[in-house]
């Protein structure tokens, strides 16, 4: 509590050192009143954080009136949509919304998930996650967008990079009949598996949890859970996880801060621990000097002008970390790549439909939106063996004596870096439910619509599966058993391929318009984490993209 209450002196001592500056109120250098996104407010310790990141308040480049190709978004399709175009000699022009974050040993780079700060949250004050337990902070541009819709909250990146900064980063094939169930024939599991899935890993890297370091304090956690199910019959098997293994011993051996060693990942790895889109398909992009990254680019709408061979228009806003808005404008592209992730590829292809601006985008779209089955699963620590709750996952099952679910290995995000006696799991149920994007003339806005009790299914047999797990628990914690599927992190649809697109990520009715994210899968990635589905998908599609020319 101690620590708590001086660095909550330390932010109000900073706030108030940035109004005497005038600072904090974000004032220009002609003295007149700044334009706020949204009716955003800066953050009264926007001082603190210049100190602590200045490298996301250095001045943002603007990309030229017209580019060859524009990509939305920098997240795994983003981005290998990205190099890819840049390698066939195309100049592309990457725009995201949030800013371009470093990595430093040393340096409090991100917000810490247990008690964090404006850092970790895009533009709101309150968040709720799977632990239930409330968490306040001030108004900034943080890494995690939370967007909250009737029944259900997303999770989503803000931040260059996207979801590669803010997730666990596991890397899962999944199984043919389960992928095969999902894509209906649309896609070829077997191409797939031997061309486009080990391209990637090939790019990423991904690899299980060393020995060493599933030995060490810090996974303690995932020792217990891996005995706990092998107790309950199950064969946990070994996840591949896209960090890097060296920088993991570094926080073990002192020669880093910890951070994925302490239980932060979803908010980001401010050592770099996390072999994000930033250490890979983006710098091969830019070093091919054909791709610029923007950030501080929210795109807010599209549009194509008139005539058959009409340029795509995108109508964008140029924000401050603090939410200042510094510049609207209109650029145009001959092709347009969309990947701001299934909620923003969908809400500006519906919104283009609706408003008239792209009238001839037909009925899917907007269609087939999943939670890719996630629940947040709780059950009791039975091992006195305690540590320190690693963020990577070292393991899951699978389980298919009814409706097929895997539970993976989690840390408990948001609580503590130690123990409590309880362990984390997350669910991942093979479950068909399905919503929709719809457009509100009145607001302008595009909602999305959940079933009303939407993950009731699956949240039951998510429990089944857990309480399986646990059956042989002999409980040292606290009694604790359930599950939360209020949420997902792994937010899929709304441009499902082979319906709003054709099988390769052509929006229907456009020509040089393409979905390249998340969007295009239809909901689900069968039992597993989408990254790899995602990133294998657009490799693939780009591919053919390029080599057709259309």
């Amino acid at each position: 509590m101690r620590a708590t209450m001086d660095r909550r002196g330390f932010v109000k001592g900073v706030g108030l050192a940035a109004a005497m500056l005038g600072l904090a109120g974000g004032a220009t250098a002609a003295g007149t009143s700044p334009v706020w996104a949204d009716d955003y407010r800066p953050s009264p310790n926007s001082l603190m954080y210049r100190v602590l990141v200045p490298e996301i308040f250095a001045p943002l480049p603007d990309p030229a009136d017209h580019v060859p190709a524009i990509v939305i978004g920098s997240g795994f399709g983003a981005s290998i949509a990205a190099l890819r175009l840049a390698q066939s000699g195309t100049e592309v022009a990457v725009l995201e919304r949030g800013s371009r974050w470093p990595n430093d040993p040393w340096r409090n780079i991100f917000a810490v998930d247990t008690v964090p700060d404006g850092r970790g949250f895009w533009h709101r004050t309150t968040f709720t996650g799977v632990n239930r337990v409330p968490m306040s902070f001030d108004l900034f541009g943080g890494v995690l967008d939370v967007s909250n819709y009737p029944g259900i909250d997303v999770w989503r990146g803000a931040c260059v990079g996207g979801g590669s900064v803010v997730f666990t980063g596991v890397m899962i094939e999944p199984e043919q009949r389960f992928f095969d169930h999902v894509f209906g024939g649309v896609v070829d599991y077997r191409e797939m598996h031997d061309v486009y899935y080990p391209r990637v890993r090939e790019t990423l890297r991904p690899s299980p949890i060393p020995d060493d370091i599933y030995r060490s304090f810090a996974f303690a956690h995932a020792r217990a859970w891996d005995d706990q199910v092998r107790a309950a019959g199950f064969i946990p098997q070994r996840i591949d996880g896209m960090w890097n293994w060296n920088i993991i011993r570094d926080e073990l051996a002192g020669r880093s801060k910890p951070s994925a060693t302490v239980g932060c990942s979803n908010l980001g790895n401010s050592n770099g621990a996390k072999f994000d889109l930033n250490q890979n398909y983006l710098r091969y992009a830019e070093a091919t000097g054909r791709a610029r990254i923007y950030p501080g680019h929210r795109v807010d709408a599209i549009a194509k002008e008139p005539g058959a061979s009409g340029r795509y228009t995108v109508a964008l806003t140029k924000l401050a970390p603090t939410g200042e808005v510094l510049r609207t404008r209109t650029l145009t592209c001959d092709k347009l790549f969309l990947g701001a992730g299934s909620i923003g590829t969908s809400e500006l292809l519906v919104r283009a439909r609706d408003t008239g601006a792209l009238p001839n985008l037909n009925e899917h779209i907007g269609e087939g939106w999943g939670s890719n089955g996630d629940v947040g699963m709780a059950r009791p620590l039975s091992s006195l063996d305690l540590g320190t709750q690693g963020a990577p996952s070292a393991s899951r099952i699978l389980d298919e004596a009814g409706t097929p679910v895997s539970l993976e290995n989690w840390f408990i995000p948001g609580v503590t870096p130690f123990d409590i006696g309880t362990l984390a799991s997350l669910a991942l149920v093979l479950d068909d439910t399905r919503g929709r994007f719809v457009y509100d003339p009145t607001t302008g806005r595009v909602d999305l619509q959940w079933p009303d009790n939407g993950a009731a299914g699956y949240l039951a047999r998510a429990l089944e599966v857990n309480a399986k797990a646990a059956c042989h628990c002999q409980t040292i914690g606290l009694p604790v058993i359930g599950g939360d599927a209020s949420f997902t992190a792994h937010p899929l649809g709304g441009a499902v391929i082979g319906r709003a697109t054709d099988g390769y990520g052509r929006v229907r009715g456009y020509r040089g318009l393409y979905v390249v994210d998340g969007a295009a899968v239809p909901g689900s990635t069968g039992t597993v984490n989408p990254a790899l589905t995602i990133s294998a998908l657009a490799e693939r599609n780009i591919e053919q993209i390029i080599s057709s020319g259309e």
